[in-house]
């Protein structure tokens, strides 16, 4: 059960984004009434919520939210889709915001063949855009070297003119995506260089560059 309590991995009740993503909505609720009229409903919020989180509108990605108690009104007539699905988009966004989210970014795993005379170029290059190296070895029966370094994928424009200039056209490069990781710091930091990159972002999607606050989601009865 990958480190899952039982009960809980046999009440997941779906993945998001589009039904696969890495996000997942679970009913951790103990005999709330009418629940299952509204799964559904709740579930289209979840996949609508994980596709455009509330820091940059992208992807969410690693993220459990449980369902911990509903209080549904008696009558169906207010327990329609138009009702639950934005409560639940809200719901999950001021859970994410309150969670203290961080930022993915995607790193490429480059592979580098050149001579050992270009090697200190190479490190140079990859020390300064955030790169670092996992592998090295000399290929059997030659005086080439095969590095592996992982390299964020932001770092990588110009990454091969850089390359080229530091090791006289020595060295060459290929680069496949393989994997996401945690930018330090969280975009709710203010003044932090995750803040910055969000605010790009955010600005780039046409949208009001500050974050929404949690307080807009909180809704007075």
């Amino acid at each position: 059960t990958y480190g899952w309590d039982v009960t809980d991995a046999r009440k997941i009740w779906c993945f998001g984004p589009d039904t696969i993503g890495a996000n997942l909505l679970v009913d951790t609720t103990k005999g709330v009434q009418y629940l299952n009229e509204i799964k559904d409903s709740c579930v289209a919020a979840f996949q609508w919520a994980t596709k455009e989180g509330p820091c940059s509108e992208e992807n969410m990605r690693q993220c459990r939210f449980n369902i911990l108690d509903v209080t549904l009104h008696a009558d169906a007539i207010h327990r329609g889709g138009g009702q639950i699905m934005p409560t639940v988009r809200r719901v999950v966004y001021a859970a994410t915001l309150l969670a203290k989210p961080g930022l993915l970014e995607p790193v490429f795993l480059v592979e580098i063949q050149c001579p050992e005379s270009a090697m200190g170029g190479i490190y140079g290059v990859l020390n300064r855009r955030r790169g670092h190296v996992i592998a090295e070895e000399q290929r059997p029966g030659t005086p080439m070297y095969n590095i592996k370094a992982y390299l964020p994928v932001m770092e990588s424009f110009g990454f091969q003119a850089d390359l080229r200039s530091a090791t006289g056209g020595q060295a060459f490069p290929q680069a496949v995506f393989d994997h996401w990781q945690l930018l330090p710091g969280s975009p709710l930091d203010a003044g932090s260089k995750t803040e910055q990159i969000v605010k790009g972002i955010r600005k780039r999607k046409g949208l009001k560059e500050d974050i929404p606050s949690v307080d807009n989601y909180y809704d007075k009865l």
